[in-house]
């Protein structure tokens, strides 16, 4: 808790065994809860998770933003103030939270994104292909809805009462172009921040394929149009 605020973060994750203790043993003691949303995994996610004392929840349903949504059903009436959202892959600077957070705690901002692309991004931790989808999403955000973004990272922290007027839905790949599309249409006040990336441990199931990089880009491009139709 900073000020007053109650903070919990969660992390979704499948098959992470081997990167998750040291994600979890960086977490910042300021956080309230830790939430491990454990994404069907078939290793030893769950049991990591278990043995540090923190939360789990379980859903079976591959899609990080299933796995996402189930968290925050865990959280509903937990009075918490604001929600940050991780990686379990390590590639984050868990210790870098208090970046995330500070804005909205002291400037009264509703949603921050911890950017990559204007923080220590260590070499070859972002691959071509997702460098250029964040370009892509982004200019594309900014021309439709005259919102300024330079990333789609996935560490991002947002007032509890901001997330619950995005009424997320997406269940897969288009879960943070998602947030950051409504953040725009509800005229949220947001902000970036630096944070540092680097390499993460084992394979993206994301951009580590070409399979996975294709749906994720096809996704993305998806939710951006139909929001502009819909408007």
């Amino acid at each position: 808790m900073i000020d007053g605020k109650k903070i919990v973060v969660i992390i979704p994750a499948f098959n992470e065994e081997e990167s998750l203790p040291s994600v979890l043993a960086d977490i910042p003691d300021f956080i309230d809860e830790l939430i491990v949303a454990n994404n069907g995994s078939t290793d030893n996610t769950q049991e990591v998770a278990k043995r540090a004392g923190v939360t789990v929840v379980n859903e079976d349903e591959k899609g990080y933003g299933a796995a996402c949504l189930k968290a925050i059903e865990y959280i509903k009436n937990k009075n918490f103030d604001i929600v940050v959202f991780l990686d379990g892959d390590y590639s984050d600077f868990p210790e870098e939270m208090n970046r995330v957070v500070e804005p909205i705690i002291k400037d009264n901002f509703d949603f921050v994104i911890g950017s990559r692309m204007i923080g220590n991004k260590e070499k070859g931790a972002m691959l071509p292909q997702a460098v250029f989808g964040n370009w892509l999403a982004t200019f594309l955000i900014r021309l439709f809805w005259k919102y300024k973004f330079t990333d789609l990272g996935p560490f991002r922290g947002i007032k509890y009462t901001s997330l619950l007027k995005l009424n997320m839905q997406d269940r897969n790949f288009g879960w943070t172009v998602e947030m950051q599309i409504k953040a725009a249409k509800h005229k949220l006040r947001t902000t970036e921040v630096p944070v540092s990336y680097r390499k993460r441990i084992g394979q993206s199931k994301v951009t580590g394929t070409l399979m996975g990089s294709f749906n994720a880009s096809v996704k993305i491009l998806y939710l951006i149009f139909i929001s502009l139709f819909r408007d």
